[in-house]
């Protein structure tokens, strides 16, 4: 599954949902644990095991029966009851030789059940969730390492993967599913992490899979346009970021990007402490960029009477900004600012986050994730500051996703770019072509722009026209190292393609202290 773009996974029944027998706890009270539930066919029900894929239910099992977009869960109910289920949680009376609990809503009484099977470990870690249209991943990589450096094991959970202390489980979603969520932070707290850094997705977030999770802190790094060929309107997404802050615990706080006027909205509802941070506006945590070259950047920091300079090898504003969220939990976990500073600029890198290629070349190629218009601004901005020559842009979007903003995304590019090629994204199952002429839409005018549809080829091409000084961005797909054409997922890494066409093609030269020891 496309972790980090398609979050719109569909739980209700069919894919595979176990929680670990490892962490369980002896049994829990459903009615203690779930509100508004009403048992039918029992006056108790204690629970030691629940999932919600009818195929895998064993004798005992509880089965939660998920309502999701493409299966209803509520459908399987027999299939589980002949497997062994011996109760079931329903949204609808069903007629069924078992106990059943009948809530609102199935997922939410799932992520509890989930949390709590496992002994709610989040109540005794403390757990950062980071929310946001971008910049989550690179805001929790710089939150790690904070929290790393200043002497507190951290686990984290998104983008890159799912990490508990001692190892690292593939994604298969940014926010993983409950069973996953849930038995990830057990083996988190029981490994000796005390904090846990959890991408949240809007997906996630509208699909409870984080019903259960108490927060310490709820960062969000910006609102933007994105994702509504899932939630339908900007109304619905926005509500969907906002259901982040329903987590946070009696003494957590909330950091918020004050530049952003979603986020602004946010704290005008907020009852929590929050803690602030912008470029442009007055908040607690605000910085200065002073100098940005191609491979690196320097800005001043400052929280309160304090201002400290900070070095940084990704660049652009967009890295500020998520440095300063990083700084403001670290501030309010009582971190001083050195160990903060140590640790932001300990990340060198996040793959696919403006990534600079470097093979001795004359040009800069950076390779970013840059999938929504408000990115593509943002990088193409960051890219002209430090571009002397030509800014070269190849970028597509992703198939079966929202098609409205395509014109957006390519006038974006437009106005930020000297040349455009259009290539693949990830079509999946949607026509590459109209794809496309989408994205030429929002193209007026411009005679800049090329359609290559093989992405390796359109690549090829915008490295080969580069000349010294020039800046190539290849956009879109960042860290993925697949594509995704139809039901099938080939092999496909932008980075991987730059580099073995930068390799052959240029010429080659011993660097001057190998000459120099030769002689």
């Amino acid at each position: 599954m496309d972790a980090s773009r398609s979050e719109t996974s569909d739980t209700a029944g069919r894919p595979t949902q176990m929680i670990d027998s490892s962490h369980r706890t002896r049994g829990i009270d459903l009615v203690r644990l779930l509100r508004e539930v009403r048992l039918f066919g029992a006056n108790e029900l204690q629970v030691s095991s629940c999932c919600s894929d009818s195929r895998v239910c064993r004798p005992g099992d509880l089965y939660v029966a998920l309502v999701g977009t493409q299966h209803d869960g509520h459908e399987h109910v027999y299939e589980a009851i002949d497997r062994g289920a011996s109760a079931v949680v329903a949204e609808r009376y069903l007629p069924i030789s078992v106990p059943q609990a009948v809530v609102p809503d199935s997922r939410i009484a799932y992520g509890r059940l989930c949390q709590a099977l496992v002994g709610n470990p989040s109540r005794r870690l403390r757990v950062v969730g980071v929310t946001g249209t971008n910049g989550k991943t690179t805001t929790s990589c710089l939150l790690t390492s904070v929290l790393e450096r200043a002497g507190r094991p951290t686990s984290v959970m998104g983008t890159f993967g799912y990490f508990d202390g001692e190892r690292t489980a593939p994604p298969t979603l940014t926010t993983p599913a409950a069973p996953t969520l849930a038995d990830t932070l057990a083996r988190s707290l029981a490994n000796g992490c005390q904090h846990a850094v959890l991408e949240i997705s809007s997906h996630a977030l509208a699909q409870h899979r984080t019903a259960g999770i108490e927060l310490d802190v709820a960062c969000v790094t910006g609102v933007e346009r994105d994702h509504l060929d899932f939630h339908n309107t900007l109304e619905n997404y926005h509500a969907a970021k906002a259901r982040i802050f329903d987590h946070l615990g009696g003494d957590g706080f909330a950091v918020l990007n004050v530049d952003n006027a979603v986020c602004r909205s946010f704290l005008e509802s907020l009852n929590c402490p929050v803690l602030t941070v912008a470029l442009h506006r007055p908040a607690e945590l605000t910085a200065t960029v002073i100098e940005r070259l191609p491979s690196e950047q320097t800005f001043l920091l400052t929280a309160g009477t304090d201002t400290v300079p900070v070095r940084t090898h990704i660049i652009g504003d967009h890295h500020v900004y998520n440095c300063l969220t990083a700084a403001a939990v670290g501030l309010g976990y009582g971190i001083d600012l050195p160990t903060i500073v140590a640790g932001l600029e300990g990340i060198r890198e996040v793959p696919g986050r403006l990534q600079r290629i470097e093979c001795g070349q004359p040009f800069g190629v950076f390779v970013d994730y840059a999938h929504t218009p408000d990115a593509l601004r943002t990088t193409l901005a960051t890219l002209r500051e430090v571009t002397a020559g030509r800014l070269i842009c190849v970028f597509g979007a992703g198939g079966q996703r929202d098609r409205e903003k395509r014109p957006l995304m390519g006038r974006a590019v437009e106005q930020g770019a000297d040349v455009a090629i259009i290539t693949d994204d990830n079509p999946r199952g949607e026509d590459p072509e109209r794809i496309a002429r989408d994205l030429l839409e929002g193209f007026e005018g411009f005679h800049g722009v090329e359609v290559e549809r093989d992405r390796a080829r359109a690549i090829e091409q915008a490295l080969s026209m580069a000349a010294p000084g020039d800046s190539v961005v290849i956009a879109g797909k960042g860290h993925e190292r697949y594509q995704i054409v139809g039901q099938q997922r080939f092999h496909f890494d932008d980075c991987e393609v730059v580099r073995k066409w930068l390799r052959r093609s240029l010429p080659f030269s011993l660097p001057s202290s190998a000459l120099r020891r030769a002689a």
